[in-house]
């Protein structure tokens, strides 16, 4: 049988282990979620056991993103070029050494370099699960999956929160991390042993034993084997050289890059300020990361909310339409009394379009951007985003410190998200020949 299998994972309907990857990867990307979450809890037990100002201590919480960034820029396109799952089993096995050394750390300087080296491999590892995942669904359910497997960062991020508020009550700060990287541990059996390397890797890259990998990979979802790989015509292979810089990519590259680091002002504005804001509002702290903790529900249900609208309804169309409502929600937010309960369904309202925006991207991520540059698309969007992230909580604190109120401060944040909006209605989505064959 010759037919292309890209062709057949494309039409056919999803199997038991095609959803059971896109599980695990939930997995992995709520372990972004949890160190996230991990690093604000411990950072007051680091503060006082070493004594550090605020200063220093924002120096050590930055640390992690700037992992992230050069991790997904850096790593997104070795993801390209070795196979998606090399490279998962090798940034989890990173971050993993990377909570653990944490949690075992004597200095601030030991404790930057190994939340760099954790931000590495998250930053590495969302690059590849991002391609891996709309790889291995069928084209009916590919935006789906993604969207799905978007939604780890909120719920590890919720259930990140819960966890580690109660490992506070008995233990110390290091306790955190050594959760962190049992859970990490965890997870790498599921990747080695339950998650192939993606098929349309394979055929677009050819390497050594690709047609056995392929074969194998065929049975296992109950599809017959094909005799050969179909050829990569030589223009094709041309195209591979430029990368995301090609000509052909270059105006999709800055489009889905700025669109998503615009929206990252309003999404760290919440993330980072909430519980400031809420508590100079006269609550107590631990009322302000209940609000936070909604702002994560949220999320959750709006990334999911999304996905299964992308089975009936334009990609684009949703998520330009989040990023409007994002606007609106934030600049609602800003209005907001002093009321625990009006807060906490304010921030919630926001972090559900800022998901579903969020969520609606990485699917673009995968969309926009073919096989043999989706890794790297998508991570040096992803890794850029992350960099520009350091600015909105920066941009946040002079606009107060500048005595602007909450209700100003809200509508410069969330215009961020009405930027990307406008971005985005200017990209064209292409459409994969194999997806279109399929549907």
């Amino acid at each position: 049988m010759n037919r292309d299998p890209r062709l057949t994972i494309a039409g056919a309907p999803m199997s038991a282990w095609q959803i059971l990857v896109v599980i695990i990867t939930v997995g992995l990307n709520a372990l972004d979620g949890f160190d996230v979450m991990s690093i604000s809890f411990a950072s007051p037990g680091i503060a006082t056991e070493w004594g550090i100002d605020r200063g220093a201590l924002g120096v050590v919480l930055s640390m992690e993103l700037i992992g992230m960034a050069v991790g997904s820029i850096g790593l997104g396109w070795v993801a390209d070029r070795i196979g998606r799952r090399p490279l998962v089993i090798g940034c989890v096995m990173l971050m993993t050494i990377g909570m653990f050394m944490a949690s075992r750390v004597t200095s601030i300087p030991e404790l930057k370099v190994w939340r760099i080296a954790t931000g590495l491999g998250i930053g590495g590892m969302l690059a590849a699960i991002n391609a891996q995942v709309a790889e291995f669904a069928n084209a009916r359910r590919r935006h789906l999956c993604v969207s799905i497997m978007s939604i780890g960062y909120p719920v590890g991020a919720v259930v990140g929160g819960i966890v580690v508020a109660q490992l506070l009550r008995t233990h110390n700060w290091r306790t955190i991390f050594e959760f962190g990287a049992a859970m990490t541990v965890v997870m790498l059996p599921l990747v080695i042993f339950l998650m192939p390397e993606s098929i349309h890797w394979l055929v677009r890259r050819q390497p050594a034993g690709a047609l056995a990998r392929v074969n194998r990979t065929l049975a296992r979802l109950g599809h017959p084997p094909v005799d050969s790989l179909p050829q990569i015509p030589a223009h094709e292979q041309h195209r591979a050289r430029g990368g995301i810089f090609a000509p052909e990519f270059l105006v999709t590259t800055v489009l889905v890059t700025l669109t998503y680091s615009f929206h990252m002002l309003p999404f760290y504005f919440i993330l980072k300020w909430v519980p400031k804001i809420v508590v100079d509002m006269g609550f107590a702290p631990s009322s302000a990361a209940g609000v936070l903790v909604w702002t994560n529900v949220g999320g959750a249900l709006g990334g999911l909310t999304l996905g299964l609208l992308t089975l009936r309804l334009s990609l684009k169309g949703l998520t330009i339409a989040m990023f409007v409502l994002t606007t609106v929600m934030v600049i609602a937010f800003g209005h907001t009394p002093a009321d625990l309960h009006r807060l906490a369904l304010a921030c919630g309202c926001a972090g559900f379009c800022i998901n579903a925006a969020i969520v609606g991207m990485y699917a673009i991520f995968a969309h926009a951007f073919p096989t043999h540059v989706r890794a790297s698309g998508t991570g040096f969007a992803i890794g850029v985003a992350r960099g520009a992230s350091v600015a909105s909580p920066i941009i946040a604190g002079f606009l107060f410190k500048a005595g602007y109120p909450l209700p100003t401060v809200a509508l410069v944040m969330a215009l961020g998200a009405l930027a990307s909006a406008a971005l985005l209605a200017t990209l064209k989505l292409r459409a994969e020949p194999e997806v279109v064959a399929a549907s």
